[in-house]
């Protein structure tokens, strides 16, 4: 069974960056389809950034398009996502997400209902 764990949040301030990283333990993760949520306080669980199993597929939400990028180190079981020019819409707890279910299309997952595995989730907080 393949374990998450998340790493990498914290407080920062608006205008600044961080490197959440996502480390599997259990089981290889290279050919996993890979993904990143977020939730804020009173809101549900939101699609950030999620990569393919074969890498050549990478989606982003529009709300951080073009500030984040994920990537995946399979030699290391780690997916990373770099987020620039933070907001403080940008605070909530960051939650990776591994698919070891049938992988059935070549593109990735944006549902979290399509993910079963999880991690536990690191907070960012980004002041004003």
């Amino acid at each position: 069974q393949v374990q998450l764990a998340e790493s990498g949040g914290g407080l920062v301030q608006a205008g600044g960056s961080l490197r959440l990283s996502c480390a599997a333990s259990g089981r290889t993760f290279g050919w996993y389809p890979m993904g990143w949520f977020r939730q804020a306080p009173g809101k549900e669980r939101e699609f950030v950034a999620a990569i393919s199993s074969s890498g050549g597929s990478i989606g982003y939400a529009d709300s951080v398009k073009g500030r984040s990028t994920i990537s995946r180190d399979n030699a290391k079981n780690t997916v990373y996502l770099q987020m620039n020019w933070l907001k403080p819409e940008d605070t909530a707890v960051y939650y990776c997400a591994v698919r070891t279910l049938r992988d059935y299309r070549t593109s990735y997952y944006y549902i979290p209902g399509e993910y079963n595995i999880w991690g536990q989730g690191t907070q960012v907080t980004v002041s004003s």
